[in-house]
């Protein structure tokens, strides 16, 4: 199964990484294949390397402003030419989609993925990993827009928050049918 993991490329600390580790060996060792920013710095190098390490494999979609810091030994490597069509080609290739921490560039992929979710545009199952309640507060805001009536759709349609990699994997194998 292709697995995109949108996450952030800062590099930070063992809080964040450990748990990137962790599921990037579940995708390895699961014979997934990692779709994913490319880049071969921060927490995208510790998933790609994860992957890799242990016998998955590799597809990377970057884009041409960020192409130097692409990473060289990749399977597959896409140059998108602009953010939108970056996106549009990751989740193309996935098929399903893990949000970990990050910046404003994480937070606009995951908030187009379940926009595009919410209007049917795609079914695949989106899981944002709450590392270290990273994305407590987000969760709140969704269940308040639930709430008040917001969302189309139930959240649990939308996404799944998982407190790790073990449920967030085991979530995707079970919409997938794998187990």
């Amino acid at each position: 199964m292709n697995i995109c993991v949108f996450c952030s490329a800062a590099d930070l600390d063992e809080r964040y990484t450990r748990p990137a580790r962790e599921l990037a060996e579940r995708i390895g060792k699961g014979g997934h294949t990692l779709v994913w920013g490319g880049s071969d710095a921060g927490l995208m190098k510790v998933m790609a390397d994860g992957v890799e390490e242990n016998g998955g494999t590799l597809i990377g979609v970057s884009v041409g402003f960020l192409q130097d810091k692409a990473r060289s030994r990749a399977d597959v490597m896409v140059i998108a030419e602009d953010l939108a069509q970056r996106k549009a080609e990751l989740l193309k290739r996935a098929d399903a989609i893990v949000i970990m921490v990050g910046g404003t560039g994480t937070l606009d992929e995951a908030t187009e993925i379940l926009e595009l979710k919410k209007h049917g545009m795609h079914s695949k199952p989106a899981v944002l990993l709450n590392t270290a309640g990273f994305y407590d507060g987000l969760k709140q805001q969704f269940e308040r827009m639930e709430a008040e009536g917001f969302l189309p759709l139930p959240l649990a349609e939308l996404v799944f928050f998982a407190e790790d990699g073990a449920s967030a994997l085991a979530y995707i194998e079970k919409a997938a049918g794998m187990q």
